[in-house]
């Protein structure tokens, strides 16, 4: 990590008087505004602005509660990931420090914190290139390739290659059954110091199931930013779900998804599922009762969930778990579903909004059911509140609390948004599974 301060050479100039003043707090500048993160993919990229950029990068929750660096003139920070080895180097700049009321930020501390063991020296981050390019090599030579993608060319193909990681690997585990999927290419590259290219890589981890079996969760994937929109996170879903298959683990799990990969998996396996031929009675038996009830006025009530025995049959079979079945069942039912069809559209998400409210308030009303309320505070009155849960027996009076009219508008609007914010998703995946799956989407029921 360098630190370079600008300026001349103060023996130069000839001294003057310093003036006595009252300079203006220090205001600070938010970490997003002077911090950059680019990737290297070879030594000639490290240290030039000119190498791809991970912005958008949101870097100011590391920096305090107000996410600010103080007591530095024009600061840049400028940090420079390895796309071989994840290694990182720091170059920081800046024209004068001093203190302005808010201290002077310790960087070095910050920096670590967020790089880790990985943030080295400038020097030794050149010479990563050449060592860990070599232990790449080895790797993916001695790795067993599971997957050859060479859909444009031979020159251009993408593989996947599964290795088992051991205990002498840069992730600390105390554990076995650690494995990483790693995206690779041939380097095009005739300076490259190594034959292949990272595009990308997940780390899965198998671990034991009652009685006799293994379950598989996806710890970690990604795709850096260079070949990101390539496809190459679907290629990795799809690899471990072979896998998961062909090996008949109990079940996939992820560990933590953000949205967008929850958006892809799920797009996967409503996929897959379309053409799953065990699931389209039920599937076809629930859309009809969507067509032909009326919960408009609420005298009838209508769960949207699958059979318990075809849950046990998708994870078998298919290895989802039942979490993410019961996810696609919702988007299957919408796919089938005419989006003209106003009551079908009703039906649908009056059934969303039931599933929902049972699951933050639960599904009873009278006795033996979970009660919201909120409560009197100084600190936040939209954020405290109180559950109750009735019981069977006793004094109701004693049992329940009422709620205030403007209580539960207020809680009818928050469940409305909770239920607008799923059916976007919900609508999201099932265009994307549209887009991808028109020839699959013949098999499912009729409209």
């Amino acid at each position: 990590m360098a630190l370079k301060q600008k300026g001349t050479d103060a023996a130069a100039e000839p001294k003057k008087r310093r003036r006595v003043g009252f300079s203006g707090i220090d205001a600070g500048v938010e970490a997003n505004e002077c911090m950059k993160v680019f990737i290297a993919r070879n030594p000639d990229e490290a240290g030039s602005a000119n190498s791809t950029s991970l912005q958008p990068f949101d870097l100011n929750h590391f920096f305090g509660e107000d996410g600010k660096i103080y007591g530095y003139k024009n600061l840049k920070i400028n940090v420079w990931i390895s796309a071989i080895s994840f290694h990182a180097y720091a170059d920081i700049s800046f024209e004068e420090t001093s203190d302005g009321g808010k201290g002077i930020t310790d960087l070095k501390p910050v920096l670590q914190n967020i790089f880790g063991e990985n943030l080295v020296e400038k020097d030794e981050f050149l010479k990563t290139f050449s060592k860990e390019c070599e232990y790449l090599s080895n790797v993916v030579t001695d790795g067993n390739v599971i997957k050859h993608d060479a859909s444009i060319d031979e020159d251009s193909a993408v593989e996947i290659v599964r290795v088992e990681l051991q205990g002498s690997t840069p992730i600390d585990i105390t554990e076995h059954g650690w494995e990483m999927l790693l995206v690779v290419k041939k380097s095009a590259q005739a300076s490259s110091s190594s034959n292949f290219l990272v595009l990308g890589f997940a780390a899965v981890h198998h671990f034991y199931h009652y009685p006799e079996s293994t379950r598989l969760r996806i710890s970690q994937i990604l795709v850096l930013p260079p070949y990101q929109g390539e496809g190459h996170g679907l290629r990795l879903l799809e690899t471990i779900n072979s896998i998961s298959e062909s090996e008949n683990i109990y079940d996939v799990t992820i560990e933590d998804p953000s949205d967008y990969l929850q958006y892809i998996r799920s797009s996967i396996d409503c996929l897959r599922l379309l053409t799953f031929d065990p699931i389209k009675p039920a599937l076809c038996s629930m859309v009809s009762s969507l067509k032909d009830t009326n919960l408009s006025k609420r005298t009838s009530s209508l769960k949207m969930v699958p059979p318990s025995d075809l849950a046990e049959t998708v994870r078998q079979k298919l290895k989802i778990n039942k979490k993410q079945f019961l996810r696609c069942w919702e988007i299957l039912i919408y796919l089938n579903l005419d989006a003209e069809d106003r009551k079908s559209m009703d039906n649908f998400r009056a059934c969303i909004y039931d599933r929902i409210k049972g699951e933050i308030l639960g599904t009873s009303t009278g006795p033996n059911g979970k009660r919201l309320v909120q409560m009197p505070s100084n600190f936040d009155e939209e954020t405290c509140f109180a559950v109750y849960w009735t019981q069977d027996g006793g004094d109701a009076d004693d049992q329940t609390v009422e709620q205030q009219p403007e209580d539960l508008k207020t809680q009818e609007q928050q469940l409305n948004e909770v239920v607008d914010s799923q059916m976007e998703e919900i609508v999201e995946v099932a265009k994307n599974v549209t887009s991808r799956g028109k020839d699959k989407l013949s098999v499912s029921c009729s409209v």
